[in-house]
């Protein structure tokens, strides 16, 4: 599939690169780091990341203004992303030929070429496997955006699907570039003032109920009053995911901007996907999101979550 992949890279001259909305530092780390993959091989393509921009992860690179090109001779890559709904910028039916590399459950198919490893930690430990199978030239520019995906979204190599494979492309990409990663951390985990504060109040207001289910539902003027975005929340929620009784955190941002509530879902080996897909979103089985168009679908939301809490123990998860 990776020889595929780059079959098709090596065809076309015009390169699209989309991710799902709300990026996170995987989705932009694979992207813009398969950009910069490409380009560091065939220079003279046209190769463009498309997507709303991050502000909080600007310092894994710049998001493109699309020219008008022509669709019908353009290639369109798709990391990240399971189903179209969540596809970030572009319109898939356009382009000549679409291809997904996505490490999620498998929600519909929608791509010419769809690799779907979900044993992957990461959309970017695939991109770093797309590079190593085809002996791509990678620089530690490159390196950096990949592995920063990689740690991100496996929290520093902590959850249970970080796998052999995981640590072995990453130690290749380290060895091939002579990457300092170390020193990229500071970027990943620093948090500003504000988010601090505003944990603060997370904290002080978390409810958490009888069945072991912790929520925050925050409104634009408690987002107003705190000087953040409706995705600050869902930043902070790794934070929240080992606390002592709780089995599934949930934390419900509004989004005035898009008329939507933006919530970030994580549990202790409790399956939460299926749920998220009832409510616009989906992801991985212990972390995923959803964008619910009310609070009234947010408590619906929470109620089924709790409910789940209830007839699932712990021990029932081998999390103690």
């Amino acid at each position: 599939m990776y020889k595929k992949i780059a079959r098709e890279i090596k065809k076309y001259n015009i390169i699209v690169i989309a991710r799902h909305i709300g990026p996170d530092p995987d989705a932009l780390g694979s992207s813009i780091g398969l950009k910069e993959l490409i380009l560091n091989n065939y220079p003279k393509k046209q190769v463009y990341v498309v997507g709303t921009s991050a502000s909080r992860f600007r310092y894994l690179g710049n998001i493109d203004k699309l020219p008008d090109i022509n669709y019908k001779k353009a290639l369109l890559i798709v990391t990240d992303t399971p189903d179209l709904k969540r596809i970030d910028g572009v319109e898939s039916n356009k382009f000549s030929k679409v291809i997904k590399i996505d490490h999620h459950p498998f929600v519909e198919k929608y791509a010419d070429i769809e690799l779907i490893d979900d044993k992957a930690s990461s959309a970017s430990q695939l991109i770093i496997e797309l590079a190593k199978v085809n002996n791509y030239k990678v620089n530690k520019e490159i390196a950096s955006k990949l592995y920063l995906g990689v740690v991100a979204d496996t929290n520093r190599f902590l959850y249970d699907y970080t796998s052999y494979k995981t640590l072995e492309l990453a130690a290749w990409l380290i060895k091939k570039t002579n990457l300092n990663f170390t020193s990229l951390y500071d970027k990943l985990y620093t948090k500003l003032l504000k988010e601090i504060i505003f944990s603060g109040y997370i904290s002080l207001n978390m409810q958490v109920t009888d069945n072991g289910l912790a929520y925050i539902k925050l409104n634009d003027d408690i987002l107003k009053q705190y000087g953040v975005d409706p995705a600050t929340a869902g930043n902070l929620i790794e934070n929240y995911n080992n606390i002592d009784k709780v089995k599934v955190v949930a934390f419900c941002s509004e989004d005035k901007t898009n008329d939507y509530i933006k919530c970030s879902i994580r549990s202790k080996g409790i399956i939460i996907n299926e749920i998220a897909n009832h409510y616009n979103g989906g992801g991985h089985a212990y972390a995923s999101g959803a964008r619910p168009k009310t609070f009234e679908e947010v408590d619906s939301m929470l109620e089924e979550l709790d409910n789940i809490c209830k007839n699932i123990t712990l021990e029932d998860t081998n999390v103690e």
